[in-house]
């Protein structure tokens, strides 16, 4: 789990927002109010809709909280991680926000899982 993470407020200008995805090389973060509950997330197709809509209509900007997904899965920290690694083969999402007392604490991704899981699978290379 990532506990370093980059969010977003709702309030915070889409276009700036887009550009916080793009300087810190990520497809999504999550939106999170002043007390630091999930409220939403936004995602680089969340953001193709904006840079679309400027390219082709000149409409720029917005706040974040009109353009982002706001009925966001979630999980908790206990989650196995055979449990995520299920969860991951079943569902389109490439990370999940790890949520304790209704607040973020952190995202587990699917490389994050993979790493886990090949930590806890026996070595089967052979030792000269």
């Amino acid at each position: 789990m990532t506990t370093s993470i980059v969010t977003l407020a709702p309030d915070m200008d889409i276009l700036k927002a887009s550009q916080l995805l793009v300087n810190h090389g990520i497809s999504g973060a999550p939106v999170v109010d002043d007390l630091g509950n999930l409220v939403g997330m936004l995602t680089e197709r969340d953001c193709f809709k904006i840079t679309l809509n400027a390219g082709y209509f000149e409409e720029l900007g917005g706040k974040v909280s009109e353009f982002m997904s706001r009925d966001v899965e979630t999980v908790a920290p206990e989650m196995s991680v055979l449990d995520l690694a299920e969860l991951f083969l079943r569902t389109k999402y490439r990370r999940y926000p790890v949520i304790l007392d209704n607040r973020l604490i952190g995202l587990i991704s699917r490389r994050d899982t993979l790493k886990a899981m090949l930590d806890l699978t026996p070595s089967t290379a052979q030792k000269d």
